[in-house]
């Protein structure tokens, strides 16, 4: 299949609605009151295609006297990829709302028609590119590896002080509901050629089906669930800036369960331990950031689409997921490392070269490099419930290769552009050092990794 890549053009438009100190000599603007910046969603995601819409990012500066730190941040946006996907949402942030606390909340509606499935276990699941490119000869159908969710979520939570200003505890909800079925073939195929038409579930089907009538999706989970689930941690952060730090440390510990209680149609607990550390190499320029993060089951079964799910004290983006894709293995195929526990790890170089006044905000140019690693720790299961003749079956080597899984590592670079300090625009391009992982991704949107 031919790949035409293209890149958008981004647009920041940005105004203030009250008052801004600039002496005109060159020295950053101090920004008070409401600021916002307003993007037209044009941007690309190898796994997702482009996005259009619109987002709105309004931040409330209170007199100034915090700057860059804000007292309110509002976001809103609605947009659609061309793969499929959209979103609906709402966030918001402070610490002002409730005195001593940091509260935000998530309201999200996420659908997407296509989201990728390449089974269990990372390299344990032979993934076939080939059968999903309509001009080789193996081809089977582009929606081999995918299945239709849709995600309603509702997240909240809370921070607050436990121990000076950087030990803090934390503790949320999160609400969702998984719908999950079969990619709606009629609707692809409408208007098109039969020539260009995929082929039905019933000519073809795909992983996401196989993996029903082998018995490792069951049917009590093969159509989604409601997940309900409630958060503790501790988190000690001592960031200098939120939105890219120049120094200090972000580590936390978190511990979610969904119980029954609730309606949780399983129950189950998980733990996340994440340690992010910042070093300033150039004061103001150039900075050293990494991150590992391990995330494994700690009691009960958490079910297949839950899984794609990663734990995190802050949601920063409309999504938490992985492994594999923009958020984590830049480079990797979207939730092509799946497990019921795995280890993760991302180290960047930091440059801000560039800086400058416009329409009366602060803006800089940022260069960075990366290297994103993971692996599966604890396997899922479900792969027993497979019959022997059928795992020692010649077409058992089309998707299974036990004891596979080892690091999976990608590599890039990428280029941000920032407004005021907290409005951040990223290009990252990816590149996966294993085949099997797939070639390489580019990834337009908002915000550094972590």
């Amino acid at each position: 299949m031919k790949k035409i890549l293209l890149i958008g053009f981004l647009l920041s438009l940005t105004a203030g609605f009250s008052g801004a100190q600039d002496d005109n000599s060159g020295k950053s603007v101090t920004k008070d009151g409401w600021n916002f910046g307003a993007l037209p969603t044009i941007t690309f995601d190898t796994d997702l295609g482009f996005q259009y819409g619109a987002l709105v990012d309004l931040y409330n500066y209170g007199d100034g006297g915090r700057y860059p730190k804000y007292d309110h941040k509002f976001y809103f946006e609605v947009s659609r990829f061309t793969k499929g996907s959209g979103i609906n949402r709402f966030y918001y942030d402070s610490d002002k709302l409730i005195p001593g606390l940091q509260t935000s909340l998530d309201i999200s509606y996420l659908s997407d028609q296509a989201y990728d499935f390449f089974g269990y276990n990372g390299y344990d699941a032979v993934v076939n590119f080939d059968w999903m490119d309509d001009e080789d000869p193996a081809y089977k159908t582009r929606m081999f590896y995918k299945y239709d969710r849709k995600m309603f979520r509702i997240k909240a939570d809370l921070v607050g002080k436990l121990a000076g200003d950087k030990l803090k505890w934390t503790a949320g909800f999160n609400m969702l509901n998984f719908k999950i079925g079969l990619v709606d073939i009629d609707k692809l195929n409408k208007g098109k050629d039969d020539a260009d038409k995929l082929p039905t579930h019933s000519e073809e089907p795909g992983l996401y089906q196989k993996y029903q009538d082998w018995g490792i999706i069951t049917a009590e989970e093969a159509d989604g669930g409601f997940i309900p689930a409630l958060k503790a941690g501790l988190v000690y952060d001592s960031r200098d800036n939120k939105p890219n730090p120049m120094k200090g440390i972000w580590t936390e510990a978190v511990v979610e369960g969904a119980p029954e209680f609730l309606g949780a149609e399983t129950s189950f607990a998980k733990l996340s331990l994440t340690h992010r550390q910042y070093f300033t190499i150039i004061p103001e320029d150039l900075s050293f950031a990494y991150r590992l993060n391990y995330q494994t089951s700690i009691g009960g079964y958490t079910p297949f689409y839950y899984q794609t799910q990663v734990v995190v004290s802050e949601l920063k983006g409309a999504t938490s997921e992985g492994l594999g894709g923009g958020s984590n293995l830049r480079g990797v195929k979207r939730n092509r490392v799946i497990g019921d526990g795995y280890f993760l790890g991302n180290i960047e170089a930091r440059w801000k070269f560039v800086r400058f006044q416009f329409i009366n905000n602060n803006f800089y140019l940022g260069l960075n490099g990366f290297v994103d690693f993971g692996q599966v720790t604890k396997r899922m299961k479900g792969v027993e419930n497979v019959s022997q003749d059928l795992l020692n079956s010649a077409e058992a080597k089309n998707y299974y290769d036990p004891d596979a899984e080892k690091l999976h590592i990608s590599y890039g670079a990428g280029l941000r552009i920032a407004m005021n300090e907290n409005f951040i625009i990223k290009v990252d391009y990816g590149m996966a050092a294993d085949e099997r992982d797939g070639k390489s991704g580019i990834y337009i949107g908002l915000n550094y990794l972590f």
